[in-house]
């Protein structure tokens, strides 16, 4: 198999949204996937870029990617965020997650930021332990928190 990591185009965003989809049945989150391939081509190409992806390529089909973007920590500063790193999952355990996630941090590197964040699932034991074997740490004393946009709204219309 030859591997070839490279940033995304916009004509990637089909296979990136397919990923994306195959992630979140993964996640047992299966209709949770609202964005569009157009949402992403306008957020990953258009005036207002929003992020950045790379792409794995297998033999010409496109089998993983890896999508960032930049975040501010008034601790230190610039920081990537790694958003989703995903494999098709007939070609998981072949060294392509792997290679995404050195690209990722290259990228990070290359840019001079201080630090990179992601999130993993309490039971991706597999991720936990890449990432733990690559120095990563797995922060269990920070708790993520989100509030989705029906509770957005409501918030918002209270009162006080």
């Amino acid at each position: 198999m030859e591997l070839l990591i490279r940033n995304a185009i916009k004509e990637d965003m089909s296979s990136v949204l397919k990923l994306i989809v195959e992630l979140a049945v993964f996640e047992k989150e299966p209709d949770a996937v609202e964005i569009s391939e157009e949402d992403l081509i306008v957020a990953g190409f258009g005036d207002d870029k929003q992020f950045d992806c790379f792409v794995a390529e297998a033999d010409g089909e496109i089998v993983g990617m890896a999508l960032v973007y930049f975040r501010f920590s008034t601790w230190k500063g610039r920081t990537v965020h790694l958003e989703d790193l995903v494999v098709k999952e007939k070609m998981r355990g072949k060294g392509v997650g792997k290679a995404l996630y050195r690209r990722v941090m290259e990228y990070a590197a290359e840019q001079g930021v201080k630090r990179v964040n992601w999130v993993v699932l309490d039971w991706n034991k597999p991720a936990i332990d890449f990432y733990e074997q690559t120095g990563a740490t797995i922060l269990s004393s920070w708790w993520q928190v989100e509030m989705e946009e029906l509770a957005l709204k409501k918030f918002i219309e209270q009162k006080e």
